[in-house]
């Protein structure tokens, strides 16, 4: 395989990395970076599969070929999928293949991005640690900072990779609905929803609308948790006035609680606002606005609580009889 390791890193033959085509070709000053690295080393290791395909360092490895090296230091990085795989090592601009849909092209964007921006951590740190930093990102007329690939270089050169074009707020998009989708903190409702709008976004669906309803509907989840934790707050510090102690720690009291039900107090609270809500509210007006999704959501909702409801008004009639029913007599 050409390989051979040594410090932390495999050495490999430069001629046994293969560039795929989705890697930039303008790639700046190469002159420059190939000097800094003729004088200091190769501070960060390019970044290649198991295969040799290159991930990462495509300016890197064009400056050691043109300063005539035949062996170099690389990150060998597993555990990259399939998909990103099989595009990193395309040579050719007519490969045949099925266009990637939006959701398939926003999880290898998301996943290039995550590499670029290690791959730039790392070669942060290295250039911290040497006497004196490499060229800048775009050469030294650009910049006066060190090295490094800005957030905004990684999602435009993960975009460029994925997609041909540098432009990635769609991909961005679609990956905060994926990633409330997938969010334990976030209600089962909300996740739901989310990924109702996941499907109907790989059903053509535009994705703009579906991230501003996801936001909104994020914000306002967040806000419900604030109030809650505000209400619980409350109850707690009115126990303490009350004399009450707070209940002794015991082992595995860092391990996950399940959710506690509702308090008596709570529970009023909630629906005295709700019912107040209700009245306000044109329901024409939100009809207008609201998505079949989210509908579906509110209905299930108001099912369960409908459930709710009727075991509420039996308990409510199992005590009310309990009370009214004569004593019984007891033998003497």
């Amino acid at each position: 395989m050409d390989e051979k390791q040594g410090n932390g890193a495999v050495t490999r033959t430069v001629e046994s990395i293969h560039i795929g085509r989705r890697h930039r070709n303008d790639l700046g000053d190469i002159a420059a970076l190939a000097q800094s690295i003729d004088r200091d080393g190769l501070l960060q290791p390019i970044t290649v599969t198991p295969d040799g395909v290159l991930v990462c360092g495509a300016r890197r490895l064009a400056a050691i070929k043109q300063l005539g090296w035949t062996e170099v230091r690389v990150w060998v990085r597993s555990g990259i999928s399939t998909s990103l795989g099989y595009m990193l090592a395309e040579q050719d601009d007519n490969v045949l293949h099925k266009p990637l849909t939006q959701l398939e092209a926003a999880a290898l964007y998301r996943e290039m991005k995550a590499l670029l921006a290690e791959d730039a951590a790392q070669r942060k740190a290295a250039t911290q640690l040497s006497t004196e930093h490499q060229p800048r990102w775009n050469g030294h007329a650009e910049s006066a900072g060190p090295l490094e690939t800005p957030l905004g270089s990684a999602r435009r050169q993960a975009a460029e990779m994925i997609t041909g074009t540098s432009s990635y707020t769609r991909l961005e998009e679609i990956n905060l609905i994926q990633r409330t989708a997938e969010d334990s903190v976030q209600s089962e409702d909300l996740r739901q929803v989310a990924q109702e709008f996941l499907d109907e976004i790989r059903d053509g669906a535009p994705v703009h609308p579906r991230w501003v309803r996801t936001r909104e509907l994020v914000a306002a989840a967040t806000a419900d948790r604030d109030v809650l934790l505000h209400r619980l707050a409350e109850e707690k510090l009115a126990e303490i006035k009350a004399g009450k102690k707070p209940k002794r720690r015991t082992p595995g009291a860092d391990a996950p609680a399940a959710i506690e039900p509702m308090t008596v107090r709570a529970f009023v609270i909630t629906w005295t606002e709700l019912g107040g809500l209700c009245a306000s509210t044109d329901p024409i007006a939100i009809a207008a606005k609201l998505t079949e999704a989210e509908a579906d959501m509110f209905f299930a909702a108001i099912e369960r609580w409908s459930q709710f409801a009727d075991h509420l008004r039996e308990a409510l009639d199992q005590l009310h009889a309990e009370n009214e029913a004569p004593p019984r007599l007891r033998a003497i």
